[in-house]
């Protein structure tokens, strides 16, 4: 197509140069008609550049534009909790997860360890924060026995979590007193248990139900002059021990408030100490559930990795292990 452009454009001004060419020698002729050449080319080229140019400069907007901009605060998209939300370890915030800001998006892989006397349980999944007002999660869930009767047990869970951010923003609204709050659900469905012979299910321990939604609300206040975060979740729930036992039970099947704190203090921009105190439902006789809390130190090197470790306890976990579990928490969690 260019070729066929550049000939008749040559051949145009040929036509009209005629009666000028007529009156120079060969080898003006041919000097003549190399210089024309040689400018049409470079008029081309120069077109041809500048109709690449818009162009590029598009595709490259275009790939900024779904490049995460990881805009916000180090450490304010929070860790992730046992059950996959954005949080502290054992109760979800209304931060969202991830680094992007309400232009942007964040995402992240977590892995959690959690050992206590008797049991293991691991947690471990995926989160993604959009726009900086939309969380969703996808988490599951194994707790292990390490001691007898219980040292051949498994139970596992599925969580499907989804948080939506309401109204403030924990960082920017340092001259008002109201926090940010997020509204959240989470799908939990019991995978049943494995290691008790007989025992396959958690309705044979007396839950209601292997599957259950819990609903929460979350308040969380950031005081960046005194580096200190404060937030408190109520949960409406169902669940036992989180869902690991089921959902309500022999001594209670109905949905119950239950209060959720947490405190964090930034020692430095990458370092935070805090506390969490968590309450529980208590539906089954087989489980004398108690309270959960935890002292836990977050290390955040950069805003792809953080590192929490803590000192937790979890009360009893049924009656065939009566010990109050108590034990060390390690969660590594990386993404953007």
């Amino acid at each position: 197509m260019n070729n066929t452009i550049r000939g008749g454009a040559l051949a145009l001004l040929a036509t009209l140069a005629t009666p000028v060419l007529a009156q120079m020698s060969d080898a003006e002729r041919e000097a003549w008609v190399l210089g024309r050449q040689q400018k049409a080319a470079q008029a081309m080229r120069a077109a041809a550049a500048a109709a690449a140019a818009p162009t590029s400069a598009a595709d490259a907007d275009e790939g900024r534009r779904w490049m995460p901009d990881l805009g916000k605060l180090l450490a304010t998209g929070g860790v992730i909790q046992v059950e996959g939300a954005g949080g502290g370890g054992l109760t979800p915030w209304a931060l969202i997860t991830g680094y992007g800001t309400r232009d942007s998006y964040g995402a992240n892989a977590h892995y959690t360890y959690l050992s206590t006397q008797d049991y293991t349980l691991r947690s471990y999944g995926v989160a993604v924060g959009i726009m900086d007002r939309v969380e969703l999660s996808l988490n599951k869930q194994e707790l292990y026995g390490s001691l007898a009767p219980l040292a051949d047990l498994k139970i596992s869970q599925d969580i499907v979590g989804i948080k939506l951010k309401l109204a403030g923003d924990a960082v920017y609204d340092q001259d008002r007193w109201l926090p940010q709050l997020a509204a959240g659900v989470m799908f939990k469905r019991n995978n049943g248990i494995g290691g008790l012979g007989a025992v396959t299910s958690v309705k044979q321990l007396g839950a209601a139900s292997d599957a259950g939604i819990d609903y929460y609300l979350s308040a969380t206040k950031i005081l960046l002059d005194q580096s200190l975060l404060l937030n408190g979740t109520l949960r409406l729930t169902k669940a036992n021990q989180m869902g690991l036992l089921g959902f309500g039970g022999d001594l209670g099947d109905r949905y119950q408030p239950m209060g959720e704190f947490s405190a964090a203090y930034l020692i430095n921009r990458k370092l935070a100490l805090g506390v969490e105190y968590r309450m529980k439902p208590r539906n089954l006789a087989a489980d004398h559930e108690k309270d959960y809390y935890d002292a836990f130190l977050a290390w955040f090197p950069g805003k792809n990795l953080s590192v929490t470790l803590a000192y937790v306890a979890l009360g009893d976990i049924t009656v065939y292990n009566p010990k109050r579990q108590r034990g060390a928490y390690l969660s590594l969690q990386a993404g953007f």
